[in-house]
């Protein structure tokens, strides 16, 4: 019996399983589908939209097999030995993950804008020490994070995932013993542990639904949301190995296991809230298929199962997984152009050839490297000689991040020029070439729109919301008491304009105080999300900050308030069932009604034209020859803005409009370079080199004093 239990448990069955096989090829097979689900999402997210859920299924797989494994050597000797296994985890996983981190590095700093070098070193260390999932889940809940671009080193949150479950299930399995021998029934092992098991499915399938209503970005990521799929796997590994099952319902558990884990790839998307329950979808399907393949030997998806192709796939799954992310995240610029889909196949094929290679002459040989085989102590040794490998590839990257930026910094005016940026589309200046090369396309430090200069001081007390600060004061004012006061106020959208309304600051010897939040309009309407439903805290911050933001302008009476916001994005229902636009204009109308009345002018900047929304954030960056290649038709950039509308119905000579679509498009189409300069810093926000250069119109539409 227990020597059944553990080559059983070593060549991947559960438990003494009837009919079990040397090989399982099911799961082999499950691995396959796995990965090819992953990777068909992430060349093609529109077509296999919900092919996230590969991750899962690798999920339940691991929980499965090395709850099986760890069972196994509880019944033998006892126990488990930790340091073995661990070392195993490490000869077994390291090598590879190491030499992808490492190659990445490299492309990172040989390829990729400079301005993304912190980034992708952050994610590189994070993910060489598997806390990459804590990492994304943090920065998932900044909202200035939103925009940037994936690093090369993103894929690894699974990994982190999968790491982090290696390091505590043994625990865990240890402590469950431990009670059952407290207990004085030590036979009674596997059901202490299948309860232990119950229960951690149990609490950790219902904090990921609660959780991912809550917060669903960071629930992505966390671990504690994935955990009951390994916990599930391994309730199958210990539950089902001394039951039988006629081949016709093994048949059946097959087919409706695939099915419930194909069905998410076309059917769940972006938007799906996921894990949550959407999650018990593709981890029941394996499950069941699992189950269906312990519960006796062959069916007629066997020679499916069996085929070499998908034998051959499932293999190489895990360094297909390292290898296919950094290719498609670096291929545009190794190539200078977008992604194709005679690329995306190439990408493909490079992937499955370095996934081979990796396989054949470092995963497989590192298990039996004789430097570190057979010893816990060398196995540490090599893992903490490997971090600092990468430890030293992401200082560098850091450093010449650090250099490279601090010769970087926003100069003190912005570029010269009559044909320069938004210039160039002035009718009497007559440029010859408004839509040429640009003479940079990095975005660095120079081109941040969130720049905030010396003179706006710390975060002020006023306007805090828990660790939510918002609001500056800024005094280009040279200590004169009678100097006009001017507010800024709104989202990101609003933030994107400080560089310009800075310039006009100094140049008039104004006090200007800032005041945003990402994804929060500034209007007395019914906002429920940014982009998508937000959580009951985002929602409760926003609307709280709304009131008490307009009150306070309110009782300031400033000079001026200029405001914008990403109002086509930011989501409002009242339950009225009246459409958001009118929504909108009432809700505007109605906060700006006040400041007027008090004396206050006010200048609406309506919302650019879309950037990441119709080209790829990088457009401008793979065509540099030919910039104009990045344009879209303007019916598609620029379509109707709710602040327009609210200017437009409000009719008052106090309430001014600026809209820079003319210094954006022509009467056809929306550009991404205009005289020279890129028009946005992000998907979602322009440069502030392009920003500071429209200073001149932003005065001239200022509304006339009373």
């Amino acid at each position: 019996m227990t020597s059944s239990l553990a080559q059983t448990a070593a060549r991947g069955g559960s438990a003494d399983a009837p009919g079990s096989r040397a090989f399982r090829s099911d799961i082999q097979a499950l691995r396959a589908v796995a990965i090819t689900a992953v990777v068909l999402n992430h060349l093609w997210p529109t077509r296999f939209s919900g092919g996230y859920v590969g991750v899962d299924v690798f999920f339940v797989i691991s929980g499965f097999l090395i709850t099986a494994h760890l069972f196994g050597e509880v019944a033998r000797t006892g126990g488990i030995r930790l340091g073995r296994f661990y070392a195993r985890r490490i000869r077994r996983l390291l090598p590879a993950a190491l030499l992808v981190l490492a190659v990445t590095a490299g492309l990172v700093a040989a390829f990729l804008p400079y301005a993304r070098w912190s980034r992708n070193a952050i994610e590189i260390i994070a993910s060489a020490t598997y806390v990459e999932n804590w990492t994304l889940a943090a920065m998932s809940v900044n909202y200035s994070a939103l925009n940037d671009a994936a690093s090369a080193a993103q894929h690894f949150w699974s990994l982190s995932v999968e790491e982090q479950f290696y390091l505590v299930w043994p625990i865990l399995m240890l402590g469950a013993v431990w009670a059952a021998s407290r207990l004085g029934r030590p036979e009674r092992q596997r059901t202490v542990i299948l309860v232990t098991l119950a229960a951690v499915a149990c609490a950790s399938l219902v904090s990921s639904i609660v959780y991912t209503a809550a917060h669903p970005a960071p629930a992505y990521f966390a671990t504690f949301t994935r955990a009951w799929e390994f916990a599930l796997g391994g309730l199958v590994a210990l539950g089902v190995s001394r039951l039988r099952a006629p081949q016709g319902l093994r048949y059946a558990l097959i087919a409706a296991g695939l099915g419930l884990i194909v069905y998410p790839v076309f059917a769940f998307g972006p938007a799906t809230p996921f894990p949550g329950s959407a999650a018990l979808l593709p981890a029941i399907g394996t499950a069941a298929v699992i189950a269906a393949g312990s519960l006796g030997a062959r069916t007629r998806f066997s020679p499916v199962f069996e085929w070499r192709p998908v034998q051959w796939v499932g293999d190489v799954s895990y360094s297909l997984y390292l290898w296919h992310w950094p290719l498609i995240v670096v291929a545009p610029f190794v190539l200078g152009r977008e992604l194709s889909g005679p690329i995306r196949i190439a990408i493909l094929a490079v992937a499955l050839v370095l996934a081979w290679a990796t396989r054949r002459w470092v995963e497989k040989p590192a298990q039996t490297w004789p430097i570190w085989s057979g010893s816990v102590r060398r196995a540490v040794t090599g893992m903490a000689a490997g971090w600092a490998v990468i430890a030293v590839l992401v200082g560098l990257l850091l450093v010449g991040s650090a250099v490279r930026s601090a010769a970087d910094a926003p100069s003190a005016s912005p570029p010269q020029g009559s044909c320069a940026g938004p210039n160039a589309l002035v009718a009497q200046n007559d440029c010859p070439d408004p839509f040429g090369p640009a003479g940079s396309v990095e975005m660095g430090p120079k081109n941040e729109y969130f720049y905030t200069p010396p003179e706006c001081g710390e975060f002020l007390d006023i306007l805090r919301y828990g660790d939510t600060s918002t609001t500056h004061r800024c005094d280009f004012s040279g200590g004169d008491a009678g100097a006009p006061d001017v507010w800024l106020v709104g989202d990101s959208h609003a933030q994107q304009w400080q560089g310009p309304l800075f310039d006009l600051a100094r140049e008039h010897g104004w006090r200007v105080t800032i005041s945003f939040i990402g994804g929060c309009p500034v209007a007395d309407v019914a906002y429920v999300g940014f982009r998508s439903p937000g959580t009951t805290a985002a929602i409760e911050t926003c609307r709280r900050w709304n009131h008490d933001l307009a009150q306070a302008i309110t009782a300031d009476v400033p000079d001026l308030v200029v405001t914008s916001m990403a109002a086509r994005h930011e989501l409002v229902d009242d339950g009225s069932g009246t459409d958001a636009t009118t929504q909108y204009v009432a809700g505007l109308q109605r906060t700006w009604a006040p400041w007027t009345e008090a004396g206050s002018r006010i200048l609406v900047i309506a919302d650019p034209p879309y950037n990441g929304e119709v080209r790829s954030p990088d457009c401008v960056a793979l065509n540099t020859g030919d910039p104009a290649a990045c344009a879209r038709p303007r019916s598609e950039a620029q379509p109707a803005d709710p602040l327009v509308a609210a200017v437009s119905a409000v009719g008052d000579p106090r309430v001014a409009l600026f809209d820079p679509t003319p210094y954006l498009c022509d009467d056809s189409l929306c550009y991404g370079v205009v005289g020279g300069i890129p028009a946005y810093y992000d998907a979602d926000h322009l440069n502030l080199e392009y920003a500071r250069l429209l200073a001149p119109m932003i005065e001239a539409a200022l509304p006339l004093s009373p």
